[in-house]
């Protein structure tokens, strides 16, 4: 008897997979808002804009927040928390070292490679000139700045009102410094640094 061959049957094409969706919990929008924020300023937050560039649709956004005034409050106390954090950070240190502190804090906020973190600065800054929300958070964030180096300068045994005139010239000194461009003004740019953050914080 004659073998039939059998032939195997045809498998149906395998599927491709769909790629995996993006998921974002509501820290990933707030930072990612932070990051245009930084470029383009309070104008470019709109929810088509960052949901384009996370990858998602916009339905991902109102999972997480109400709306986009909902968002610019998260962005604001985001910023706000985390500048206390730092500020704290900064300027906490054990009896004896403040003036040593104070230096530091001079050129913390005084390096040119926290370029990021003065662009988000700036653009807070300019958000708080039209936004009174926004300037609510900026003054708060100052007068911590200026409450906690005041406290510093008391330490190293300056009067109330000298700490408090040289608290506001620290700050003024060093974000002014970031907003000008004065690379060919001297020759040897750290040692002129050096000379005014020791002005600054001399008895």
């Amino acid at each position: 008897m004659e073998k039939m061959s059998v032939n195997p049957p045809i498998k149906p094409p395998r599927r491709k997979l769909a790629a995996p969706r993006t998921q974002l919990d509501r820290s990933n929008w707030i930072e990612s808002a932070i990051d245009v924020l930084a470029r383009e300023g309070v104008a470019g937050l709109r929810v088509e804009v960052l949901a384009k560039r996370c990858g998602v649709t916009k339905g991902s956004f109102y999972w997480h927040f109400k709306d986009r005034q909902d968002l610019l409050a998260a962005v604001l106390e985001h910023w706000r928390e985390g500048r206390i954090r730092d500020i704290e950070k900064i300027t906490t240190v054990s009896p004896g070292h403040e003036r040593d502190q104070l230096h530091f804090a001079i050129e913390v906020y005084g390096a040119s490679r926290n370029r990021k973190g003065m662009s988000i600065e700036l653009a807070m800054r300019d958000w708080a000139r039209h936004d009174p929300q926004a300037a609510a958070v900026v003054e708060a964030v100052d007068l911590y700045r200026l409450e906690c180096t005041r406290k510093l300068f008391v330490a190293t045994g300056m009067s109330d009102a000298e700490a408090k005139s040289r608290s506001l010239l620290l700050y003024a000194c060093v974000f002014g410094l970031s907003l000008m461009h004065y690379a060919h003004f001297d020759n040897h740019l750290d040692d002129l640094k050096q000379r005014i953050a020791d002005r600054i914080v001399s008895a």
